[in-house]
């Protein structure tokens, strides 16, 4: 049995010799050591023997499954150490050649704007807060004075995932969440998706509202005008006109939506404006005393302001694009121009 596993070993010695690549060296192992190998024929082998000559014959079997996995993986070192040798010298880089260009994304045009509305606002004191975008109908609606059956619900074009659980069509849910949580005074502005049943040129199933309220005591129309005014001052030029109309919205009275000057026409008449040379900014107005009601506020002790405006349409106006759905499409020619 000694003599057999001496050659075993000198063969598998010869055979790792030749072994050139990591697949040579897997073969010489299952021939070794593989469930058919020969180490595994000598160990059946055993079983013939007699009585007292298996105990040398298996030690002597073990002996020679131990050097030849030594020698395996000895031999697979220098393989590898070979192979990584080969690898290197075939990747010579030739540091004369210009370097390889990658193209820099740029953040989407809703985004800039996004970020240049909330600079502002931040600039004038408010704090930015968000909320779910799945809400249930009292925050989306009930808490905002929308009851059940008001004809105003009918504007919204709402997605419902349940009977009391809606796609928020406003970020103003955010508005009653802070107030239920927080005391006065507050001056917060609520960015995020949101979304509605309509789609057209002008409109989008998902869109991006910013909204924000102020409360504390003493606040009154004129600081509505004066936060507004500035705001779309600092944002469009201290040279566009701004002009407020009566509105109607359920959760803040009085109402009024906002206008500015045409962008295009300079407010001398154009498509854009429907030759008014005016354009609807956003919506606003004094919180109405039932929101207080619904948070707990005291109505008689605090007053506070609300506004709101979708960032597509003053992204549209800033850059002078006429489809929304542009924004969505995700057309490489018309964000490269971004």
């Amino acid at each position: 049995m000694e003599a057999k596993v001496n050659k075993l070993i000198e063969e598998a010695g010869e055979a790792l010799k030749g072994a050139g690549s990591v697949k040579d060296l897997d073969d010489v192992r299952v021939r070794f050591l593989g469930k058919k190998g020969e180490v595994t024929s000598l160990l059946k082998g055993l079983g013939a023997l007699p009585p007292d000559e298996r105990p040398a014959a298996g030690q002597a079997v073990n002996r020679a499954r131990k050097e030849v996995e030594d020698l395996l993986n000895a031999r697979k070192t220098e393989v590898q150490g070979l192979e990584r040798d080969k690898r290197v010298r075939s990747q010579v880089v030739d540091v004369t050649m210009p370097g390889v260009r990658y193209f820099r994304g740029h953040r989407h045009p809703v985004t800039k704007v996004m970020e240049e509305i909330l600079d502002i606002f931040e600039g004038l004191g408010f704090s930015v807060r968000t909320g779910p975008e799945v809400e249930k109908d009292y925050y989306n609606f009930e808490a905002l004075n929308f009851p059940k059956d008001h004809p105003a619900r009918d504007m919204q074009d709402t997605f419902y995932v349940r009977e009391d659980v809606v796609l928020r069509t406003h970020t103003s849910p955010v508005q009653v969440r802070t107030m239920e949580s927080e005391d006065p005074p507050l001056r917060i502005v609520s960015p995020g998706k949101v979304y509605r049943h309509d789609y057209d040129v002008s409109h989008s199933p998902m869109f991006m509202q910013v909204e924000g309220f102020m409360v504390d005591e003493g606040v009154a129309f004129s600081d509505l005008k004066g936060v507004l005014g500035e705001f779309l001052h600092q944002f469009f030029g201290r040279d566009v006109p701004v002009r407020f109309r009566p509105s109607f919205f359920p959760f803040t009275e009085p109402s009024a939506e906002v206008d500015i000057g045409c962008v295009m026409c300079r407010g001398k008449g154009c498509r854009v404006c429907s030759d008014t040379g005016w354009i609807e900014i956003l919506g606003s107005g004094m919180i109405h005393p039932e929101v207080f009601r619904f948070v707990g506020y005291d109505s008689q002790k605090f007053s506070g302001f609300a506004f709101g405006m979708g960032v597509e349409r003053i992204t549209m106006l800033r850059f002078g694009i006429d489809d929304i759905r542009l924004f969505y499409e995700n057309d490489m020619r018309f964000l490269e121009q971004f």
